[in-house]
């Protein structure tokens, strides 16, 4: 049998491929290492460019909304990108100060009259002790059975063992979490600068891809790449969109409820569970404790009726507002998007929750679009 330049072109494409997943599958230790060491170097880059998505959506719309129809060529139209930054970048510090300067006051004061007020409570709590155990005797032989057990030198030398052995450890996890801590803040700051510099040449690296995707694949197969990014940037803009849009809805929610009811911090909770609602679905729980402490410092039956008050409000918002204001945005149904939520918070905490959601709207949307030309080519049209 004669075969073609072009059979055996995919015969050599073929065998390679299946050498390498061989090669790969008998040194997988390598390949894992290999591949941790690569990502570890490319972090900060993809970071940056995790970063530069999401600013770009506030930056394109002051973009458009304060420079647009400028003349070509203009000088205003040539600042409109680095004006544009700018101004993004102020209003996302201005989003954080607001946050910082509601939030961390009002918990200095708390903590601070906390303070004061424990004291004066401790007697009326030993008081309350001495009286539980005055009424139970059974419970004080209980406590003498229990301190009879227990070999109180033994743990008087386990307590000298860890204070001789455990200084050296101590010291060198804190010397571990500075740079940790270090490590962090120089990514990123790479990550940040790296961010400012796809945000400004955002349409040179635009055109040089498409060049680059029409140069060296097919032009149906480069037109179908620029089809699906497209699809994936309208989806996840849409999905920061929508996300910013329910939290905002339900920071409102909180403080007309809890100003209606006369709950203290109204203002605060509010804006302290807006801020945590940007994590899908779960993210207000964050916001529900530490508003139930600042309740419970003034007045604890408050901080149970808040609690039912948060429960009540987040069964609202997690089964009728989220899944139609973010799942619409996305155009992906409600209970795929609840899926998409717990799917990506079991394998990947807070960031599978976020990617989650647009991920699985595009494989929808391309499923959806898949099936459907499957069945026009089969002549069926199926309700």
């Amino acid at each position: 049998m004669q075969l073609d330049k072009d059979t055996l072109r995919k015969l050599r494409g073929l065998i390679l491929f299946t050498l390498v997943i061989l090669v790969g599958l008998l040194r997988l230790d390598v390949v894992l290492g290999a591949a941790k060491f690569i990502l570890h170097i490319l972090f900060p880059f993809l970071l940056g460019g995790a970063i530069a998505f999401v600013l770009s959506v506030p930056m394109g719309r002051i973009e458009k909304r304060c420079f647009g129809g400028q003349k070509p060529g203009s000088m205003l139209e040539k600042a409109a990108a680095p004006l544009s930054l700018v101004l993004t970048l102020i209003f996302v510090l201005a989003i954080f100060s607001l946050v910082v300067v509601v939030v961390l006051p009002e918990l200095g004061r708390t903590i601070a009259t906390l303070g004061k007020t424990l004291p004066e409570k401790v007697p009326l709590l030993l008081e309350k002790v001495e009286e539980l155990f005055a009424n139970n005797p059974e419970l004080v032989h209980y406590i003498e059975e229990i301190e009879a057990a227990l070999n109180w030198e033994d743990i008087l030398n386990q307590m000298v063992d860890f204070f001789r052995f455990g200084a050296n450890t101590m010291l060198d996890s804190t010397i571990s979490v500075a740079k940790g801590i270090a490590s962090g803040v120089g990514t990123f700051f790479i990550a940040f600068v790296f961010a400012c510099y796809i945000l400004l040449q955002r349409e040179t690296l635009g055109r040089q891809s498409r060049k680059l995707l029409f140069a060296y694949l097919k032009k149906e197969r480069a037109e179908e790449i620029l089809r699906i990014c497209s699809l994936t940037h309208r989806i996840f803009t849409n999905f920061l969109t929508g996300q910013c849009l329910e939290a905002v809805i339900l920071g409102v929610m909180f403080f007309l409820a809890m100003t209606i009811l006369r709950f203290p911090f109204a203002v605060l909770v509010g804006v302290l569970i807006a801020f945590t609602a940007l994590i899908p679905i779960f993210g207000a729980f964050i916001g529900c404790a530490v508003g139930a402490f600042l309740i419970l410092t003034v007045n604890p039956p408050q901080a149970l009726a808040f609690i039912v008050l948060f429960l009540i409000l987040q069964q609202i918002e997690g089964n009728l507002i989220y899944p139609h204001v973010v799942g619409g945005s996305v155009g992906l149904p409600s209970i795929w998007v609840l899926a998409a939520v717990s799917l990506g918070g079991s394998l990947f905490g807070v960031v599978g929750m976020l990617v989650f959601i647009p991920i699985v709207s595009v494989l929808y949307t391309l499923l959806k679009e898949n099936v459907q030309q499957r069945l026009e080519k089969k002549h069926l049209d199926i309700k």
